[in-house]
């Protein structure tokens, strides 16, 4: 089942959160596959009420990195439904969530979507699971708001500026997608086969795109603006964020694929810094940890999970 609730983010944005798994049991929400729940209805009293009646920790939520959605996580939320109440975020600009033109597609925005969902579902104090820009909204959150965060996992982000040349990069990567896609099967062939940017063929790459597709009269097109994604890395690509993973309090996991973007030298580094951090590595494994290696990924993770959330927070 997926079940949505209304978030309202920064300047009054409208954000899709959800849960994958069955929940929590005395959930005066509950309605069923796919009900549309308003966030005051799951608000903190009531969020932290259902977590409690069902034997659940502190909850979890997830953030997907640029260009995903929240259904990219929904094989981890389901095992982590298990035992905690994991909500997955549709960023701003991304998935089914709002993406107004004039809206601001800043680092700070970003966080304070992630401080209101907190907030308004009653997660707080939470473990945060970041993959990409929603490690680095993760680690920002955690700097910025101690109070609401128990632990972070950061999956696949660096921390040092990537330069603008990047951006430039990304936009002409942007313009060489042949869209509109006549079918998913050739979002998958392009994405894990024939982009120039993939190295070798990666079948679970051509999945994760083909979930940010969806079916215009033309053919299949990205849920999301690419101007706004390009506007939403601009705000990152040019800045080192050193300086606020030393400020994050909280317990912290750097992971990498094996083959990811984050280098195993900078990804230590990274560890170095934080107050409480700790690393992992997955074999086999690319940028897209959670996709590549969903069981290696789990077992990464789950310790750092369940210490995290049974350790009492610090004031």
């Amino acid at each position: 089942m997926a079940r949505r609730i209304d978030v309202t983010g920064a300047g009054g944005v409208r954000l899709a959160a959800w849960e994958f798994g069955d929940p929590p049991k005395g959930d005066p929400a509950d309605s069923g596959a796919h009900a549309m729940i308003p966030a005051q209805s799951t608000g903190s009293r009531g969020g932290q009420e259902a977590t409690a009646e069902a034997g659940l920790s502190s909850g979890v939520l997830l953030l997907h990195g640029l260009m995903g959605r929240a259904s990219h996580w929904a094989s981890t939320a389901r095992w982590l439904s298990e035992r905690h109440r994991a909500i997955a975020l549709d960023q701003r600009g991304h998935g089914q969530s709002e993406k107004p033109p004039e809206a601001a597609f800043t680092r700070e925005a970003y966080v304070e979507d992630a401080e209101a969902a907190l907030e308004q579902l009653g997660l707080a104090p939470a473990v945060l699971i970041g993959h990409a820009m929603g490690a680095l909204t993760a680690w920002q959150l955690a700097a910025k708001r101690p109070d609401l965060v128990r632990g972070v996992v950061i999956c696949d982000m660096r921390a040092s500026a990537l330069g603008g040349a990047t951006q430039r990069e990304w936009a002409d990567w942007f313009k060489s997608w042949p869209l509109p896609f006549a079918t998913l099967a050739d979002v998958r062939r392009f994405f894990g086969e024939d982009d120039p940017w993939v190295e070798r063929p990666n079948p679970s790459r051509g999945e994760f795109y083909a979930e940010v597709m969806h079916e215009s009269s033309d053919g299949w097109r990205p849920v999301f603006e690419p101007e706004q994604m390009l506007k939403s890395r601009e705000t990152w690509v040019h800045d080192a964020h050193w300086e606020e993973l030393t400020q994050v309090r909280c317990p912290a996991l750097v992971v990498r694929g094996l083959d990811g973007e984050l280098g195993r030298a900078e990804a230590q580094e990274m560890v170095r810094v934080l107050p409480s951090g700790e690393y992992a590595e997955v074999a086999d494994a690319g940028h897209l940890v959670h996709y590549d290696q969903p069981e290696a990924w789990r077992a990464a993770i789950e310790p750092f999970l369940e210490a995290a959330l049974a350790t009492p927070q610090s004031p």
